[in-house]
């Protein structure tokens, strides 16, 4: 394990054993924001809660223990994290006992600002050692607020219990951290190198899972191309991604496999064959651009030009029948010029992305990027050059949409639309949102026919 780093007087501290459950009946709340990662953290959180007796509350104000699990990906996310804590202050003296726990990234690569912005969180703790959580709740009320992170991890952790929010649909992660180099991403310094779970591991929990009821699962990576090339199994190191999509796809019940995130720069013919050749794997593929210019992938550190990235996304549509695929845009890279970003535009164009999450960029303290304050875009520049981007986009997506209009196809039911509970939110396996007239069991599958279509959206009608 690497460095612990503890802050949390008094230097006479001891450790403390923990007690269960030493919280029986009390309930707890929790905020996430950030990714899938950190939800599926989240859900770790509240099993290791609810092993400890708690349950969860209906709402913040009736929690007695409240946990924030933060992220640090974009500014935004900082500054909604620092506002919540400052609102959770009011509610932490509004009860005696209270008590607030914040975690996940920010933490991890803040700890001195979160301690000395927020003194009167309880529990500052980082994204490597989650599964101290209770623990660490014991020592604070026994000694004071207390901050504990844990700079690295040299093997996966030992699987935690999880609530899960779905009683069909589970994150499941297979790999933690990040040996990529990107400019703009403080993943790597937060999450640490890359470590890959073994594969044996990860079956025996998804056949747990397809036990409990789960038909969707969804398998984590900050970089699942590479995939088990720590693990040297056989002696070799080599990525095994393709091989481990074939094994889960054989676990009976599983119906519905997707992942996140693969990487242009590593995605390989054998892992879009994986995709085609396995019956769960879900015609889905995240396929993140960034930038559409050469010079600015360079400058990134991407580690491909955008003819490669184009000739990969090529090979995925030509391996795997009717894939759906959706993309990353940054806006306004430092030294990002009108011709970088018209060659973004073109790209783009091409590609012809069913879906894009589309940013500004926003320098994250920590990152190569953030030092290029000389080649800062101008704000009003860099809003308008965004403008431009998503009016493509929208285009694009609209137009993609239209084809599936006449078409059959299988979705699985999310619940009632919170616009319009009369309508069901329903997700195909290329992951288009279908909204279906009519009240249907979440977590069902059934065939519906496409009958409109919108730039995020389908409309279909049971068959």
């Amino acid at each position: 394990m690497g460095q612990l780093v503890q802050i949390a007087p008094p230097a006479e501290r001891r450790s403390v054993e923990p007690r269960r459950p030493t919280r029986a009946g009390r309930s707890y709340f929790l905020r996430t924001f950030g990714c899938q990662m950190n939800e599926h953290d989240s859900e770790r959180v509240a099993g290791l809660f609810e092993a400890d007796g708690m349950v969860r509350a209906r709402s913040l104000d009736e929690a007695d223990v409240v946990f924030v699990n933060t992220c640090t990906i974009r500014e935004n996310a900082d500054n909604r994290m620092y506002g919540n804590l400052g609102q959770l202050k009011q509610l932490k003296e509004a009860q005696t006992g209270r008590m607030l726990i914040v975690g996940g990234c920010a933490a991890q690569k803040d700890r001195e600002l979160v301690r000395e912005r927020a003194p009167w969180v309880d529990v500052v703790l980082g994204t490597h050692n989650l599964h101290r959580v209770v623990d660490l709740m014991d020592q604070a009320e026994e000694w004071g607020p207390v901050t504990e992170i844990v700079d690295a991890l040299d093997t996966m952790p030992s699987e935690l219990p999880v609530r899960r929010e779905s009683p069909y649909s589970a994150w499941v992660t297979i790999q933690i951290g990040c040996n990529n180099t990107c400019t703009f991403c403080i993943v790597p310094a937060v999450r640490g190198p890359e470590i890959s779970r073994r594969p044996g591991d990860i079956i025996r929990e998804i056949e747990q899972l397809a036990s409990e009821g789960v038909i969707e699962v969804t398998l984590l990576g900050q970089n699942v191309d590479t995939y088990g090339r720590d693990l040297a199994i056989d002696g070799r190191r080599r990525p095994i991604f393709a091989q481990l999509l074939a094994r889960v796809g054989e676990v009976e019940g599983i119906r519905r496999i997707r992942f996140t995130s693969p990487h242009p720069n590593d995605f390989r013919r054998d892992v879009a064959e994986a995709m085609a050749g396995t019956e769960a794997v879900c015609e889905q593929l995240h396929f993140p651009l960034q930038s559409g210019s050469d010079r600015i992938l360079a400058a990134m550190h991407r580690g491909y030009r955008a003819r490669k990235f184009l000739n990969r996304l090529e090979m995925a549509r030509e391996v795997i029948p009717d894939l759906t695929v959706s993309t990353d845009v940054i806006v306004g890279f430092p030294g990002e010029t009108e011709e970088d970003f018209r060659k973004t535009l073109e790209v783009v164009e091409e590609a012809r992305f069913d879906q894009a999450y589309m940013f500004l960029f926003s320098a994250r303290p920590g990152t190569r990027a953030a030092a290029m304050t000389d080649r800062f875009v101008p704000d009003s520049v860099a809003k308008e050059r965004f403008g431009r981007l998503v009016e493509l986009q929208t285009r694009i997506g609209s137009e993609r949409n239209l084809r599936h209009i006449g078409r059959r196809m299988e979705v699985l039911v999310e619940g009632p639309s919170k616009r319009d509970p009369s309508v069901a939110t329903t997700r195909s396996r290329g992951n288009k949102i279908v909204h279906v007239e009519g009240e249907f069991a979440p977590g069902s599958l059934m065939d519906v026919t496409i009958e409109r279509a919108g730039a995020h959206y389908l409309v279909g009608a049971p068959v």
